[in-house]
Formats: C-alpha cells, structure tokens, sequence
C-alpha cells in the first residue's frame, strides 16, 4: 500500500487524476449495476460500504497522495464493491450466466473484508499501527482471515446465509469437516472486532491534543454505529439498521484526518450523550413504572400510563441537570464550558481589583485547556505582565506588542479598545493541541469582558490619582494657612499682647486703678484670642505632625482630648505625607466626636504599621448609632480615606458603642 503511494505521488498530475478516475469508475460499475440487479436488504450494508468509503478515500489521496489511511479506505472499499457484485448477481432469480462464479466471488472475501476493515479502524488517523506489537496482531488478524477465506473459497461454509441462487463452483471433499470447523472459526469476527475496539480506545488514551481531538470523531461514529445495531437487534431482531448506520464511519473520518475546522466535534457528543442518557433512563423508568405498578396494584392501564407520564414530568428537568454535568465531565474533563467560563468571568468582577486580573488568568486557562496564561496590560509599545496562570509573573521587562512570547504553541491576542491596544492575553497550550474554532470564539469574548475590566481598572485610578491630588492639594492649603497664621496674625498678636502689658505697667504707676483693670482685661482677652487661633491653626495642620512624626502628633491630641483616651501607636518610620495627615484627622476627628456626640468615657485608639498597610482602628464606649451623613464627619473621613485607595469600616449599633477601622495603604 506504502509502495502504491509513492508511485501516485511520483506519478504526474493528469495520470494522478486518471487512476483515480478509472477505481472511481469501476467502484461506480459496480455498486450502480449490483443495485440494478434488484434490492436485498442484507446485502445492502456491502453497497453503502463500498460506495462511501471508496469515496472518502479517494477524496483523501487526492488531497493527500501519501497518506496511508486514505489508501486502506480505498482498499477496503474496492474489496465491499467486488462483494456487492457479487451478492448482488448470484442472488438474481433466473440464474443468470456464470452466476455461480460470481456469486463466489461475492462470498468467500468476506473475512478479508473484515479483516481490512478493522485494520482501517487500528491505524486510525495517519495509517500507522501503535507499536510493534500491534502490527504483529495485524498480522495475525489478515493470517487469520486468510485462512478462513480459503476455507469459504474451496467450501460453502458461508453459503447457508447468503442465500445465493446458483451453488459453490467447487464440490471438493472434506466438505462436513470444513463445516465443524467453520463452526467455531467464525467466531474470530468477534475477535477481529474486539481488536479494532481495543486499538481505538488504546489510541484515545495514548493520544492528546489535535491526534485526540481526530480519534473522537470516529469514536462517536463507531459507538452511534454500535448503539444502533443493538437497538435494531433488540427491538427488530435484526442488525441490518447497525450495518446501514456504517457510512457514517468513513465521513465521521474524513473530518478527522484532514484535520477539517468541523472536527469540533464535542458539542455534538456533549448533546448526543445527554439525549442518549435521558432517553434510556426515561424510557426504562417508563417501563418500570407501568410494569412494576401494574405487578403490585390493580390500576387500570390509562391510569399507570398517567402517573407515569407525571412522574417523568416531575423528574426530567433534574435528571437532565445531571445528565449535563455528566456529559460535561465526559467531554471537557476538568476544562470548563464555554458557558461556565463566562461565568466565571463574571463572578471574577466581584474580586479585589488585586485579583481580579488574576482570576481572569486562571479562567481562560480553565476554559482553553491551556498550560500557561500571562495577562498584559499596556499600549502597543510597551506592555507589562500584571497576571499570570499557574504562576504569578515575575520581574518582567516591558516588551512591545509585536514582541510578546514567540512560539508554535504561544497564541496572542491584543484587547483593543476604540481602535487602541490596552493589552493582550498570551495563551499557551499543550504540545500538539491546536487552537479550536469553538477555542478561538470563546478567547475572542473573555479578551472583549477583559478589556472592560482593564478599561475600568484604568479609570479607578484615573479617578483615584485625582483624589490624591485633591487630598495633598488640601493639605497643602491647610499647611499654608497654618504657616500664615503662625507667622503673621500670631506674630502680631502676641506682639501686640506684650504691647498691652508694658502699657498696663505705665497705667499702674500712674495711679489710676480703673485704667489699669481695663488694660489687663483687654491683655487678658488678647491673650485667649491668640490661644484660640493657635489651636485654630493646629487643627489645620499641626506643626508637630510636620516636625515630629504620626505618635507625637496623636499624642497631643490625646492629651487635649475632654475624656481620657488609650492610645498605641506602633509606627517605626515615617510615612507618607497623605497618610500621616489623613490618619491624624481620622483619629483626631472620631476622639472629637466620641467626646461631643457619643457621651463616651474612653476612647481606644489602636495605629499599626504592617505589611499590608497603616492600620487605625478607633472604638469608644458610647451611645453609637452612628450614621454617615451627606456633609458630615464620617463622610468627610469616608471620602478622604477613599482617596487613598482604602475603605472607611463603620461598627456603631444603638447602645454599643462605635468602632472605626480602616487600612492605608503605604506602598
């Protein structure tokens, strides 16, 4: 067959063509006349074998000249169109001329028939057997066959089923002995077929990827071929609807071994196996119920037939859930469905936008069957890798679109948002597995939901970034004002206090105790103004926040504070400018309103420092019930800790006390 091959391939175009043409024509010949000689239904399976799998393997060697499967297509049937023939003509009433040695003809290759079907079947998709050892099973089965067509061809072992009008052309002795032994060797149909069964599901669990994908379609044709032929055996008592069903074995192989874009065949068994399971089970509970009531219970039949009828009702729509996750599992594995990817993705929207893109990874990986996953966010020209499955990404440098994991087995796809590049997902899958078409549409909708999400992961820092500068343009302010304060209308204050003093003293040698009370009054009034606008300006910004550090800062809120306050604070550095001054103002405004609006009798306030961020957390013993309010406090601290990336946790039953805690973040 190999050495057949290679001489059509050497062969030129127009003689290529031609010996096609002429097997073509003489398949044709056959299986066209044999149908005009009349229709035998137990031979009709021999025709449609002859006519579709010499038709698939000339359609193979024509695309592909040296691929041997298509050749043992063809072989296969060339010898069920000699068969056909032959059958068709022996059983023509009359008989017609020579009708005994073309009836022969059409009997005794049966077993090499077989033998050449199933060897089809072992060297399923590329023509080569698994190993060794299967080429010397191989050999044994066409030894084996060969035998038996010997037998079949010297003696009538096959003719008592044929039903072949004109006899065997041979009346040699032996012809009882033959028939003992023919007994018992027609039994190796079934080992031929066992073998056949066996080498597809070896090659199935050997296999992966593209190879794989190409074994299920001749797997589903062959077990829908199978289920057939049971269903005809046991509900007509006659395989002849399984051996009508067996064209579809050579078109289901065709997709498979020109790697076809319609070998996406798993939507087709997923459904195939959920209606095959719900059918058998509805149908044996059916039976059970009408049968098994009608044993126990003396129910007319119109009415078991209506509680069955109700109790399948009742059960089909979970029986049909199960049904599917069973499928699912069968036909994807542990790789999630289309389906459940995208709601996967969905869910993910819920995440921390820390994890979000994380979990976008890990579902396209999920989704794909892929080994790796890396998830870039950037423009065309530099792009960084911000997640990564089944492993975080490392220290990576930036790298142009156009540059982004070169490979066979590396498929990129850009996310493009208003005709710009935000980033891309890199997918790559296991070794041999190519990209589906069913594949390539659902990574085209996960990377469309993940350019939303990295368009709104850009906008929420946008957003975030204009809060920052809203915050330290604030503090800025607030720092200038206090400076101003200090430097100017306290300065002249206090000048003009001291000014009031030397004067009061000039008053009091005088002699004029009124003047001098009313000096010292006003000195006095000054001098609370002056204490006032001090504070005034601390609250604005304290300049020991500034000079100091965070712990001074609170410190001295602490001990200004109307009721008694516990303070840990446990802060080794400096911290960032925004992030001192909003936890000053957190603490020094929930101590403020603990004292004036919660009757509280302590405050405990409790500012670590840890690696996730600047943790505050404030709890009082008072009334609680407290409520952010549009142009309050604790919206004014919600909002200015939102601008920091954080979030404001408000605790304050009625009766309970308040408790606020918060973590800024520092990085």
């Amino acid at each position: 067959m190999a050495a057949a091959a290679n001489a059509y391939e050497e062969a030129p175009p127009a003689a290529r063509e031609a010996g096609l043409g002429v097997v073509a024509l003489v398949v044709a010949v056959l299986v066209s006349y044999g149908w005009h000689l009349g229709f035998h239904l137990a031979n009709a399976h021999n025709g449609l074998i002859a006519a579709s799998w010499t038709a698939v393997g000339l359609y193979v060697v024509r695309m592909r000249p040296r691929h041997r499967e298509g050749w043992l297509f063809v072989a296969t049937g060339v010898v069920h169109a000699v068969m056909f023939f032959g059958r068709q003509y022996g059983l023509h009433e009359g008989p017609l001329p020579a009708a005994s040695w073309l009836g022969w003809v059409g009997v005794w290759p049966l077993p090499l028939a077989i033998a050449a079907f199933v060897w089809t079947l072992m060297a399923f998709p590329d023509g080569r057997l698994l190993s060794r050892r299967w080429i010397g099973a191989a050999w044994g089965m066409v030894a084996m066959a060969g035998a038996m067509a010997t037998a079949s061809a010297l003696w009538p072992v096959e003719y008592d089923r044929t039903g072949l009008v004109a006899p065997h052309p041979f009346d040699l002795p032996g012809a009882a002995t033959a028939a003992r032994v023919w007994e018992y060797a027609q039994f190796s149909y079934l080992l031929f077929q066992a073998l056949g069964t066996v080498a597809i599901v070896v090659r199935l669990r050997r296999t992966g990827g593209d190879e794989a994908r190409r074994m299920r379609w001749l797997a589903f044709a062959v077990v829908m071929d199978i289920l057939i032929l049971v269903a005809g055996v046991s509900i007509l008592g006659s395989p002849v609807p399984g051996l009508l069903a067996l064209p579809l074995v050579p078109v289901a192989a065709a997709f498979g071994i020109l790697r076809h874009r319609l070998y996406d065949i798993d939507p087709v068994i997923n459904k195939t196996i959920v209606v095959g399971a719900m059918l058998l089970l509805i149908t044996a509970g059916y039976v059970a119920l009408v049968v098994g009531v009608g044993g126990l219970v003396p129910v007319e039949e119109r009415w078991r037939s209506l509680l069955a009828t109700a109790v399948v009702a009742v059960v089909f729509e979970p029986l049909r859930r199960r049904a599917q996750r069973l499928a699912d599992r069968l036909v994807y594995g542990l790789r999630a469905t289309p389906y459940e990817a995208l709601s996967r993705l969905s869910a993910q929207l819920a995440a921390a936008p820390e994890e979000l893109l994380d979990g976008i990874a890990a579902t396209v990986a999920s989704a794909l069957g892929a080994r790796e996953v890396v998830v870039w966010v950037g423009d065309e020209a530099c792009m960084i890798p911000r997640a990564g499955w089944p492993h975080p990404v490392g220290r990576v440098n930036p790298a142009p679109l156009s540059g982004l994991h070169h490979g066979p087995r590396w498929h990129v796809r850009p996310i493009v948002d208003r005709d710009t590049a935000r980033g891309a997902i890199a997918v790559r899958k296991p070794p041999g597995e190519p990209m589906t078409a069913a594949e390539e549409r659902l990574l085209t909708d996960l990377v469309a939901q993940t350019g939303l999400v990295i368009l709104q992961q850009e906008q929420a820092q946008q957003l975030q970034a204009a809060a920052r500068r809203i915050v330290s343009a604030e503090d800025a302010a607030r720092r200038r004002l206090e400076r101003d304060l200090h430097d100017g209308v306290q300065l002249r204050l206090v000048t003009l206090g001291l000014e009031l003093g030397a004067l009061a003293e000039q008053v009091k040698a005088s002699g004029d105790g009124l003047l001098v009370s009313r000096a010292k009054d006003a000195r006095a009034q000054l001098l609370e103004a002056t204490a006032d606008l001090r504070e005034l300006a601390r609250g604005l910004h304290p300049m020991v926040l500034a000079q100091d550090g965070l712990e001074a800062a609170l410190a001295a809120v602490a001990d200004r504070s109307a009721i008694p306050v516990r303070l840990r604070v446990s802060v080794e550095s400096r911290l960032p400018r925004e992030i001192e001054a909003t936890a000053y103002y957190l603490v020094s405004e929930s101590i403020t309103n603990a004292a004036r609006h919660a009757a509280a009798s302590v405050v405990t306030v409790d500012v670590t420092a840890g690696g996730d961020g600047l943790r505050i957390v404030v709890t009082d013993d008072g009334r609680g019930g407290a409520r952010p309010a549009a142009g309050g406090g604790l919206q004014g601290l919600a909002d200015r800790v939102a601008a920091l990336g954080a979030r404001l946790e408000l605790d304050s039953p009625a009766g309970g006390g308040t408790r606020l805690r918060t973590v800024l973040p520092c990085g």
